[in-house]
């Protein structure tokens, strides 16, 4: 784990935060209907976070193993344009949306859960893992998050960055002043 300082700097840095789906957006269960119908359940102060990150300038990808129409709804209904399902070597598909938003690593935070996002989590300049990540990749984790994965660990994240940008009060303070 990066001393304090370097972590606050890692975090005001990131430009882009990319997340693994299972495990991180959701719970990591999968649920079938009786029709087939893949099922997830999706944590909505997540949403409201990714919401006010991009509010703030920041950017927000998927990159996520397992494919499923449900998270390209979920994508969609959050504004985030930048996702890749099926994907087999996250690490070569995070270089290449890099390169596609003319980024760097350093401004590039990574959130997963399990042994396929080890490689980004290691490579990025923010990796972090989900409370109840892997034993694996909560150690090569610059932030290990208090909140488990689909329970509002990426709400955390972004709160966390916005802090460290000095813009997580003002958006508090805006809320707060809509009050009636």
């Amino acid at each position: 784990m990066p001393a304090a300082a370097d972590l606050a700097s890692r975090l005001a840095r990131v430009q882009l935060l990319l997340l693994d789906v299972d495990g991180v957006l959701t719970d990591g269960g999968v649920t079938w209907s009786n029709d087939g119908i893949e099922q997830k359940t999706f944590h909505i102060r997540d949403g409201l976070g990714l919401r006010l990150w991009q509010r703030a300038g920041g950017r927000t990808g998927i990159v996520t193993g397992r494919s499923s129409r449900v998270v390209q709804v979920r994508a969609e209904e959050l504004g985030i344009g930048i996702v890749r399902q099926g994907v087999e070597d996250k690490l070569a598909v995070a270089a290449a949306i890099l390169a596609e938003c003319g980024l760097s690593w350093e401004q590039t935070a990574f959130v997963g859960d399990d042994l396929p996002d080890l490689p980004v989590v290691m490579r990025c300049g923010l990796g972090v893992a989900v409370a109840d990540a892997c034993p694996e990749l909560r150690a090569a984790a610059a932030l290990v998050t208090e909140r488990p994965g689909g329970r509002g660990a990426v709400r955390e994240v972004v709160e966390r960055m916005l802090q460290a940008r000095g813009g997580w009060q003002p958006i508090v303070d805006r809320f707060a002043a809509a009050r009636s």
